[in-house]
């Protein structure tokens, strides 16, 4: 199947990279007896199970290769974490070996938690999407790049269209700063790429400043309002924002690979920065956020379990801003197959040529980096953390994923016919 030129306008104009598993309108009474989509192979755990030995091969090999320190990784399926391996050192000085309970920092995954923080305040009445930012930050009233660029709106931030100028690594080195350092910078006057809403340009700032509207809002920090209202509800007690609270044993250093030898990166304490990559968690407690996300899928009539609505999680997962197109894309197999990329709120989307439709973030900073990525359709979704400086994760997802779906066989969920549909056959 080649990715035609409407998916692509699709996923551009009308934002519907997840079509396939949305239900149609609903009235009250037909939403009764709509059938949601569903897994038709009931072996589907076992056929993945199978592939588990080589999976683990993939990633310790494809770790040595890229001089990972320690690495850990995680297949979720259906809610659960099913699978789990680690390697290597998370202290290199002390031998101490990197496990699925490791606290790594995350980097840029930790955007989409703050992303969902502002979701739930905008669920909560507390603040809208499309509020100009000047409201929570005055400082940045009036500042774009001409005089008839709009004011930048919470919804600019989320989708890094606010038109500030691409600031990695620069961003990746300000985690510690504090909310007066930040105004202070807004203060000097911003500098600007595009005017806001119009392109994709990648913005630690963006998030940094979401991260400070979360405390003007909530009246609380965005690390403890993420904390109480996200990790609590979701039992991710293996999570913190400051590396010095983190019990030694458990807590991954992070190094950088020159000169054919490891260096320890100094860590970087919490800042108001942190809300755009400073959050420290484990394999096992972001399988439980992955889980999480996966159960906004497929749209049904089930009662509400989570800290965020689904229908406010299904709205995370929709592309925003085209980031990438990629007509000569292939996989690490070598197979050909053209691939969209788009930005969501705090995540990536992307659409390739068989219709698979992924969501996750990457993340990366020195001494680290990471990846999750999930398949709504298919109920799956992979984790994989490295300690060395911006460790290429998101490739080994990849690999893995394409490997596992193609070893497998197993097949997305399929949609019933619908009552009225079998009325008439």
């Amino acid at each position: 199947m080649r990715l035609s030129s409407f998916s692509f306008a699709c996923l551009a104009v009308t934002a519907c990279i997840f079509s396939s598993l949305t239900a149609p309108a609903q009235t009250n009474a037909s939403a009764q007896t709509y059938a949601p989509p569903f897994f038709a192979d009931k072996e589907r755990a076992k056929k993945l199970a199978v592939h588990f030995p080589l999976i683990e091969k993939l990633y310790r090999e494809y770790a040595e290769k890229n001089h990972f320190p320690g690495y850990a990784f995680g297949v979720v399926l259906d809610g659960k974490l099913v699978f789990s391996g680690s390697g290597g050192f998370t202290d290199i000085t002390k031998k101490t070996p990197a496990t699925s309970r490791s606290l790594f920092r995350i980097a840029s995954m930790s955007k989409s938690f703050t992303a969902m923080a502002i979701v739930q305040l905008r669920d909560l009445g507390k603040l809208q999407l499309d509020d100009p930012v000047y409201k929570y930050v005055p400082e940045l009233k009036g500042q774009g790049l001409t005089k008839d660029a709009p004011e930048i709106t919470i919804r600019h931030l989320l989708t890094h269209s606010a038109g500030f100028p691409e600031d990695n690594p620069w961003g990746d080195r300000q985690l510690a700063d504090t909310e007066e350092q930040l105004i202070a910078l807004i203060k000097e006057k911003i500098s600007f790429s595009n005017a806001s809403g119009i392109a994709y340009e990648y913005s630690n700032l963006g998030f940094a400043l979401l991260g400070y509207i979360i405390h003007r809002v909530s009246g609380v920090p965005y690390s403890e309002y993420i904390e109480k209202n996200i990790w609590q509800p979701l039992s991710m007690t293996q999570s913190s924002w400051e590396f010095s609270k983190v019990a030694p044993p458990l807590l991954a250093h992070g190094y950088r690979w020159i000169d054919n030898q490891w260096k320890e990166e100094t860590p970087l304490h919490d800042g108001v920065w942190g809300a755009m990559g400073g959050m420290i968690t484990s394999i096992e407690s972001l399988s439980k956020y992955v889980a999480f996300h996966l159960q906004a899928w497929p749209v049904r009539n089930d009662a509400e379990t989570g800290p965020l609505k689904r229908s406010s999680l299904r709205e995370m997962h929709q592309p925003w801003r085209i980031s990438a197109v990629n007509a000569r894309y292939q996989y690490p197999s070598g197979r050909a197959c053209p691939q969209m990329a788009a930005y969501a709120y705090g995540l990536r989307v992307s659409e390739d040529c068989e219709g698979r439709k992924t969501v996750g973030h990457t993340g990366g900073l020195p001494g680290f980096g990471s990846n999750w990525v999930m398949l709504p359709e298919y109920g799956i979704g992979l984790m994989f953390f490295g300690n060395v400086t911006y460790a290429p994760t998101s490739y080994a997802n990849v690999m893995v994923m394409d490997t596992l779906l193609r070893l497998s066989g197993i097949q997305p969920m399929v949609l019933p016919p619908s009552e009225i549909g079998r009325a008439h056959v």
